[in-house]
């Protein structure tokens, strides 16, 4: 086998990159990840610049791939290594460059090796080693990655780092009414209020495929640079990017929007993956109590009901999702950090923080809102 350095996404063929990703987590897809670099809400200016490692196999083909950044900054990752990059550089060590394994601006759990031939994985970890070293990076992080992949990460000796995001799961229900039916009554009564409250004067309609039109993506852009300016500063995509989408990737996309008198004030946009629908980004105009949890929690596990989904994940953090249905899981990351040194020191500390938020998770999860019978 051999590896080799692509100078991005979209100059892999789309066949190729896919048979390698597989069709289930649309974030992972050609068509995404490509769409972020032609929208120009990826590139080198903005300190991602895409180079995805492959290993070809014995027929030519890439056997497996890696969506890899080179990183100049820490942002749009989701898994906070800012303390990492002081200790390291008040020590005399020069932290950025970085080699990134993950989506941009995605704090979504999948596959960071792509393989089309899963014996490809060992040379694969090991190209994305030796690309940190021969450019003189100081780590690489495979962010959001797969449980199942994490013991391939660790057998190759790299040091893992656990998460807690909060998960909506499908218990077979046919309705909205079957989901409340498991929770404990006064938080049964709860939902019910907040929803009749929320969507009070308001129509919700959700938009996907051919439906979407430039003026839903005009509403949206607005409602995404009010969040994200007070989020981070600055909107990580760009408004050509929505556009991209919604052409290229429509039947994928689920656009919720809350509508007074015909005029959209709120949105809610969602990916539809195979089994799990994904809760992205969010905004509004008008300030509406209990808004932001109809078209974000509520809104979702309606659709993902209706479209027989098994999850619903709604993004980073959020203990105000608990009671929302939703429910405590790892997330899991991976850590190559070449120097001994700093290697050890970063050891330690994430052995005390796994243990305080596995802990910090079973606390959470004795909280959720379900019947105890329900979750017996």
């Amino acid at each position: 086998m051999t590896a080799r350095l692509a100078d991005g996404v979209r100059r892999i063929d789309p066949v190729h990159w896919d048979a390698c990703a597989g069709a289930g987590n649309p974030f992972l897809s050609h068509a995404f990840l490509s769409i972020l670099e032609e929208s120009g809400s990826v590139s080198p200016r903005g300190g991602w610049q895409a180079i995805p490692i492959i290993v070809d196999g014995a027929d030519g083909a890439p056997a497996a791939i890696a969506p890899a950044y080179a990183k100049s900054h820490s942002q749009g990752e989701y898994v906070f290594d800012h303390a990492w990059a002081d200790a390291w550089e008040r020590a005399g060590g020069r932290y950025y460059p970085k080699l990134q394994v993950a989506v941009p601006f995605t704090p979504v759990p999948g596959p960071r090796l792509l393989l089309r031939d899963p014996a490809a994985a060992p040379a694969l970890i090991a190209a994305i080693e030796a690309v940190t070293d021969q450019h003189d990076m100081s780590s690489a992080h495979a962010t959001f990655a797969s449980p199942d992949q994490i013991p391939l990460f660790e057998a190759a000796g790299w040091l893992i780092r656990a998460g807690t995001q909060f998960h909506w799961a499908n218990d077979g229900y046919t309705c909205f009414d079957d989901f409340l039916a498991a929770l404990a009554s006064r938080k049964r009564k709860a939902i019910r209020k907040e929803r009749s409250s929320a969507v009070e004067g308001l129509t919700i309609r959700h938009v996907t495929g051919s439906d979407l039109t430039e003026a839903h993506w005009d509403a949206f852009w607005v409602f995404y640079q009010d969040t994200g300016s007070r989020k981070w500063g600055s909107p990580y995509l760009t408004r050509r990017f929505f556009s991209l989408l919604g052409e290229r990737m429509g039947d994928r996309v689920l656009l919720m929007l809350a509508e007074r008198d015909g005029r959209p004030i709120a949105g809610a946009l969602n990916l539809i993956g195979a089994d799990t629908l994904y809760g992205r980004y969010w905004g509004c105009t008008e300030d509406v109590p209990f808004l932001h949890f109809e078209l974000c929690y509520y809104q979702a596990i309606d659709a993902a009901i209706a479209r027989g989904l098994k999850f619903v994940e709604a993004g980073a953090q959020g203990e105000h999702k608990l009671a929302r249905g939703y429910a405590p899981v790892a997330t899991w990351s991976a850590h190559y950090l070449p120097d001994r040194n700093f290697r050890r020191a970063v050891a330690d500390f994430l052995v005390r923080e796994r243990e305080a938020v596995a802990a910090d998770r079973d606390y959470l999860g004795a909280m959720t809102p379900f019947r105890k019978a329900a979750a017996g």
